[in-house]
């Protein structure tokens, strides 16, 4: 088997996959760790989780499954953002 059989689309989608999906665990540990999200924008959240939907969608129809694995794990990582970001954000309004 060649390095050829080995490095196929699929691959270069498989390593692009791990790298975006990765890049948002930083952000997530940090919110979790500082229990702080004023710089994270709301509507970027809203905005991206809703490419990711699409992303998804497209995934599923074309069947292209890295897209589809990774676009579910951002998806769910942005989520967790989000949601730390609402919760966060009113414990500092309220003073918690």
């Amino acid at each position: 088997m060649g390095i050829d059989k080995l490095i196929t689309p699929n691959t270069f989608g498989f390593i692009a996959a791990a790298l975006t999906t990765v890049a948002f665990l930083p952000q997530a540990i940090k919110i979790w760790k500082t229990k702080k999200a004023d710089d994270v924008s709301i509507v970027m959240l809203l905005m991206f989780i809703t490419g990711l939907l699409f992303w998804i969608i497209y995934a599923i129809e074309t069947n292209a499954l890295p897209v589809l694995i990774a676009n579910i794990i951002t998806f769910i990582l942005n989520v967790t953002i989000l949601t730390l970001k609402l919760i966060y954000g009113k414990q500092t309004a309220t003073g918690g």
